[in-house]
């Protein structure tokens, strides 16, 4: 894999998902990774509090987010010049999460 971040450092993924259960699924498989930190926002507002405050490697687009409130995120995310990706993510199992979220890091 060909990527800027060093694999021991830690990699921060935001995952933004208006449904509470999936959005946990999600990050415990996240969180079961090594050296890997998932922050749930569960609305357009969360995410971009926690967008502002910290700087993610990854953001994670799920089930609830309309394509409204995902172009505020994109434009506040160019905003602060973060260069994060962005992937939607609607389910397929941990192996397609994982794949998804190592294809974003080796765009970064």
């Amino acid at each position: 894999m060909t990527t800027n971040i060093k694999m021991t450092e830690m990699i921060n993924i935001l995952i933004v998902c208006t449904n509470q259960p999936i959005a946990a699924t999600i990050a415990r498989l996240i969180d079961k990774m090594e050296n890997w930190q998932a922050t749930v926002a569960l609305s357009l507002n969360d995410a971009l509090e926690n967008c502002y405050a910290k700087k993610f490697d990854v953001v994670l687009i799920g089930s609830g987010i309309n394509q409204e409130h995902e172009d505020v995120l994109l434009l506040h995310l160019e905003k602060l010049k973060a260069n994060t990706p962005v992937v939607k993510h609607y389910g397929g199992g941990s192996g397609l999460l994982y794949a998804e979220i190592y294809q974003a890091l080796e765009k970064k």
